[in-house]
Protein backbone atom coordinates (compact mmCIF):
# COMPACT_ATOMS: atom_id res chain seq x y z
CA UNK A 1 0.00 0.00 0.00
CA UNK A 2 1.58 3.15 -0.98
CA UNK A 3 2.10 6.10 1.79
CA UNK A 4 -0.38 8.24 -0.15
CA UNK A 5 -3.57 5.48 0.43
CA UNK A 6 -2.62 5.29 4.41
CA UNK A 7 -4.77 6.73 6.88
CA UNK A 8 -3.68 10.04 8.96
CA UNK A 9 -2.40 9.43 12.38
CA UNK A 10 -1.71 5.69 11.29
CA UNK A 11 1.82 4.29 13.17
CA UNK A 12 3.78 2.62 9.97
CA UNK A 13 6.87 -0.19 11.13
CA UNK A 14 8.45 1.27 8.28
CA UNK A 15 9.02 4.98 9.68
CA UNK A 16 9.72 3.93 12.59
CA UNK A 17 12.26 1.39 11.82
CA UNK A 18 13.61 4.76 10.29
CA UNK A 19 13.45 6.72 13.24
CA UNK A 20 15.33 4.12 15.08
CA UNK A 21 17.60 3.47 12.45
CA UNK A 22 18.71 7.55 12.84
CA UNK A 23 18.58 7.02 16.95
CA UNK A 24 20.76 4.27 16.82
CA UNK A 25 23.34 5.48 14.17
CA UNK A 26 23.99 8.52 16.54
CA UNK A 27 23.91 6.97 19.66
CA UNK A 28 26.87 4.75 18.42
CA UNK A 29 28.81 7.89 17.74
CA UNK A 30 28.01 9.58 21.14
CA UNK A 31 27.63 6.44 23.65
CA UNK A 32 29.76 7.04 25.64
CA UNK A 33 29.18 10.38 27.08
CA UNK A 34 25.89 9.97 26.83
CA UNK A 35 26.05 6.83 29.03
CA UNK A 36 28.70 7.81 31.26
CA UNK A 37 26.64 10.69 32.53
CA UNK A 38 23.22 8.72 32.30
CA UNK A 39 25.07 5.86 35.08
CA UNK A 40 27.64 7.46 36.42
CA UNK A 41 25.32 10.26 38.18
CA UNK A 42 22.52 7.77 40.00
CA UNK A 43 25.52 5.11 41.00
CA UNK A 44 27.21 7.98 42.76
CA UNK A 45 24.09 9.11 44.87
CA UNK A 46 23.54 5.40 45.32
CA UNK A 47 26.99 5.46 46.96
CA UNK A 48 26.92 8.85 48.64
CA UNK A 49 23.50 8.23 50.13
CA UNK A 50 23.60 4.45 50.93
CA UNK A 51 26.70 5.12 52.64
CA UNK A 52 26.71 8.21 54.37
CA UNK A 53 22.87 8.01 55.71
CA UNK A 54 23.55 4.26 55.89
CA UNK A 55 25.51 5.16 58.99
CA UNK A 56 22.78 6.91 60.83
CA UNK A 57 20.01 4.56 58.86
CA UNK A 58 21.12 0.95 59.35
CA UNK A 59 17.60 -0.47 58.20
CA UNK A 60 14.12 1.06 57.07
CA UNK A 61 11.13 -1.59 56.63
CA UNK A 62 13.74 -4.69 57.57
CA UNK A 63 15.79 -3.96 54.94
CA UNK A 64 18.96 -2.93 55.05
CA UNK A 65 19.55 1.09 53.82
CA UNK A 66 22.05 0.53 50.94
CA UNK A 67 19.57 -1.90 49.36
CA UNK A 68 16.74 0.35 49.90
CA UNK A 69 18.78 3.20 48.27
CA UNK A 70 20.46 0.70 45.10
CA UNK A 71 16.48 -0.37 43.86
CA UNK A 72 15.41 2.88 43.83
CA UNK A 73 17.76 4.84 42.40
CA UNK A 74 17.19 1.82 39.85
CA UNK A 75 14.12 4.71 38.93
CA UNK A 76 16.30 7.78 39.21
CA UNK A 77 18.65 6.06 36.02
CA UNK A 78 15.60 5.47 34.20
CA UNK A 79 14.41 9.61 35.08
CA UNK A 80 17.93 10.70 34.35
CA UNK A 81 18.51 9.09 30.90
CA UNK A 82 14.57 9.37 29.06
CA UNK A 83 13.42 12.87 30.47
CA UNK A 84 16.73 14.85 29.99
CA UNK A 85 17.59 13.97 26.60
CA UNK A 86 14.25 13.91 25.32
CA UNK A 87 13.85 17.33 26.47
CA UNK A 88 17.27 18.60 25.25
CA UNK A 89 18.37 16.62 22.42
CA UNK A 90 14.68 17.34 21.24
CA UNK A 91 14.44 20.99 21.22
CA UNK A 92 18.04 21.23 20.01
CA UNK A 93 17.24 18.83 16.87
CA UNK A 94 14.01 21.36 16.50
CA UNK A 95 14.91 24.70 16.78
CA UNK A 96 18.86 24.05 15.53
CA UNK A 97 19.56 21.14 13.82
CA UNK A 98 15.68 21.81 11.94
CA UNK A 99 15.80 17.53 11.64
CA UNK A 100 12.41 17.04 12.35
CA UNK A 101 11.61 19.72 9.14
CA UNK A 102 13.83 17.15 7.34
CA UNK A 103 12.04 13.89 8.84
CA UNK A 104 8.84 15.25 8.22
CA UNK A 105 9.89 15.66 4.42
CA UNK A 106 10.32 12.14 4.36
CA UNK A 107 7.70 9.46 4.76
CA UNK A 108 7.44 9.80 8.25
CA UNK A 109 4.81 12.13 10.51
CA UNK A 110 4.47 13.57 13.86
CA UNK A 111 2.94 10.36 15.41
CA UNK A 112 6.08 8.48 14.54
CA UNK A 113 8.66 10.69 15.30
CA UNK A 114 7.05 11.02 18.61
CA UNK A 115 6.51 7.45 18.98
CA UNK A 116 9.83 6.19 17.53
CA UNK A 117 12.02 8.77 19.89
CA UNK A 118 10.03 7.78 22.81
CA UNK A 119 10.43 3.94 22.32
CA UNK A 120 13.92 4.28 21.79
CA UNK A 121 14.69 6.72 24.95
CA UNK A 122 12.64 4.38 26.47
CA UNK A 123 14.40 1.18 25.76
CA UNK A 124 18.05 2.45 26.80
CA UNK A 125 16.73 3.90 30.14
CA UNK A 126 15.53 0.76 31.07
CA UNK A 127 19.21 -0.54 30.04
CA UNK A 128 20.46 2.26 31.65
CA UNK A 129 18.91 1.38 35.03
CA UNK A 130 20.10 -1.74 35.48
CA UNK A 131 23.38 -0.31 36.40
CA UNK A 132 22.27 1.11 39.71
CA UNK A 133 21.08 -2.25 40.60
CA UNK A 134 24.46 -4.52 39.91
CA UNK A 135 26.28 -1.99 42.06
CA UNK A 136 23.76 -3.17 45.04
CA UNK A 137 24.11 -6.13 44.26
CA UNK A 138 28.05 -5.26 45.40
CA UNK A 139 26.67 -4.23 48.79
CA UNK A 140 24.70 -7.46 49.42
CA UNK A 141 21.52 -6.81 47.35
CA UNK A 142 20.97 -10.45 47.33
CA UNK A 143 19.87 -11.37 43.16
CA UNK A 144 16.01 -13.24 43.02
CA UNK A 145 14.22 -14.36 39.98
CA UNK A 146 11.81 -11.97 39.56
CA UNK A 147 14.65 -9.01 39.45
CA UNK A 148 14.71 -10.10 35.49
CA UNK A 149 11.42 -8.22 35.15
CA UNK A 150 13.57 -4.49 36.59
CA UNK A 151 14.48 -3.63 33.10
CA UNK A 152 10.76 -4.06 31.50
CA UNK A 153 9.52 -1.91 35.10
CA UNK A 154 12.13 0.33 33.67
CA UNK A 155 11.46 0.72 29.91
CA UNK A 156 7.63 1.35 30.46
CA UNK A 157 8.85 4.36 32.62
CA UNK A 158 11.04 5.12 30.66
CA UNK A 159 8.92 5.77 27.59
CA UNK A 160 6.23 7.97 29.65
CA UNK A 161 9.07 10.53 30.89
CA UNK A 162 10.60 10.22 27.61
CA UNK A 163 7.28 11.66 25.88
CA UNK A 164 7.36 13.61 28.79
CA UNK A 165 10.55 15.28 27.77
CA UNK A 166 9.20 15.65 24.34
CA UNK A 167 6.15 17.63 25.29
CA UNK A 168 8.24 19.85 27.78
CA UNK A 169 10.76 20.44 24.64
CA UNK A 170 7.95 21.26 22.08
CA UNK A 171 6.51 23.96 24.66
CA UNK A 172 9.98 25.08 24.84
CA UNK A 173 11.76 28.11 22.95
CA UNK A 174 15.21 28.18 24.24
CA UNK A 175 17.07 25.98 26.58
CA UNK A 176 16.87 28.45 29.46
CA UNK A 177 13.07 27.78 29.08
CA UNK A 178 13.70 24.27 30.52
CA UNK A 179 15.02 25.46 34.07
CA UNK A 180 11.61 25.82 34.87
CA UNK A 181 10.44 22.05 34.14
CA UNK A 182 14.04 20.97 36.19
CA UNK A 183 13.32 23.08 39.06
CA UNK A 184 9.64 23.02 39.37
CA UNK A 185 8.77 19.37 37.78
CA UNK A 186 11.57 17.09 37.85
CA UNK A 187 13.32 17.80 41.09
CA UNK A 188 10.18 17.61 43.16
CA UNK A 189 9.42 14.33 41.34
CA UNK A 190 12.78 12.94 41.47
CA UNK A 191 12.53 13.75 45.34
CA UNK A 192 9.30 12.70 46.18
CA UNK A 193 9.54 9.28 44.88
CA UNK A 194 10.16 7.18 48.02
CA UNK A 195 13.99 7.06 46.53
CA UNK A 196 16.09 8.19 49.53
CA UNK A 197 12.94 7.15 52.14
CA UNK A 198 9.60 6.12 52.86
CA UNK A 199 7.03 7.93 52.00
CA UNK A 200 4.86 7.28 54.97
CA UNK A 201 7.35 10.05 56.67
CA UNK A 202 5.59 12.46 54.64
CA UNK A 203 2.56 14.50 55.78
CA UNK A 204 -0.82 12.59 54.16
CA UNK A 205 -1.49 15.37 51.91
CA UNK A 206 1.90 15.14 50.37
CA UNK A 207 1.49 11.47 50.80
CA UNK A 208 -1.74 11.99 48.15
CA UNK A 209 0.00 13.49 46.13
CA UNK A 210 3.08 11.53 45.86
CA UNK A 211 1.09 9.00 44.77
CA UNK A 212 0.43 10.78 41.63
CA UNK A 213 4.02 10.78 40.66
CA UNK A 214 4.95 8.17 38.19
CA UNK A 215 8.19 7.74 39.18
CA UNK A 216 6.81 6.40 42.81
CA UNK A 217 5.41 3.39 40.84
CA UNK A 218 8.37 2.96 39.11
CA UNK A 219 10.00 2.67 42.80
CA UNK A 220 7.52 0.59 44.21
CA UNK A 221 7.86 -1.98 41.28
CA UNK A 222 11.65 -2.37 41.12
CA UNK A 223 11.07 -3.15 45.08
CA UNK A 224 9.08 -5.64 44.77
CA UNK A 225 10.46 -7.22 42.16
CA UNK A 226 13.63 -7.39 44.69
CA UNK A 227 12.04 -7.73 47.87
CA UNK A 228 8.83 -10.04 46.68
CA UNK A 229 6.25 -9.04 44.27
CA UNK A 230 2.65 -8.00 45.53
CA UNK A 231 0.64 -9.41 42.52
CA UNK A 232 -2.89 -6.90 43.54
CA UNK A 233 -0.26 -3.68 44.03
CA UNK A 234 1.83 -4.27 41.16
CA UNK A 235 -0.62 -4.54 38.77
CA UNK A 236 -2.28 -0.78 39.93
CA UNK A 237 1.62 0.14 39.64
CA UNK A 238 1.68 -1.11 35.86
CA UNK A 239 -1.74 0.47 35.30
CA UNK A 240 -0.55 3.66 36.51
CA UNK A 241 2.89 3.89 34.48
CA UNK A 242 0.86 2.63 31.66
CA UNK A 243 -1.87 5.59 32.08
CA UNK A 244 0.70 7.68 32.66
CA UNK A 245 2.81 6.85 29.20
CA UNK A 246 -0.13 6.86 27.12
CA UNK A 247 -0.99 10.63 28.54
CA UNK A 248 2.28 12.31 27.62
CA UNK A 249 2.57 10.37 24.77
CA UNK A 250 -0.99 12.15 23.30
CA UNK A 251 0.08 15.47 24.48
CA UNK A 252 3.14 15.51 23.47
CA UNK A 253 2.23 14.24 19.75
CA UNK A 254 -0.43 17.08 19.79
CA UNK A 255 2.08 19.67 21.06
CA UNK A 256 4.85 18.65 18.62
CA UNK A 257 2.45 18.82 15.76
CA UNK A 258 1.34 22.41 16.66
CA UNK A 259 4.97 23.50 16.56
CA UNK A 260 6.16 21.36 13.48
CA UNK A 261 2.52 21.39 11.16
CA UNK A 262 1.80 24.65 9.98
Amino acid sequence: MSRARVLPGRIERVALAGVWAREWTVFRHYWRTRTFAAVVEPVIMLVAFGIGFGKLVSHIAGIPYIQFVGTGAVATAVLFSAVFSAMFDSLYKRRYQRVYEAMLAAPVDVDELVTGESLFLGVRAGVYGIAPLLVAFCFGLPPAPTMVLVPLVGVLTGIGFAALGMLFSAMASTFDDLSYVISGVITPLFLIAGTFFPLTRLPEWLRSLAVLNPLYHCVELVRHCAFGLHPGADLVHVAALVTFGALTWTVAVWRTRARLVV
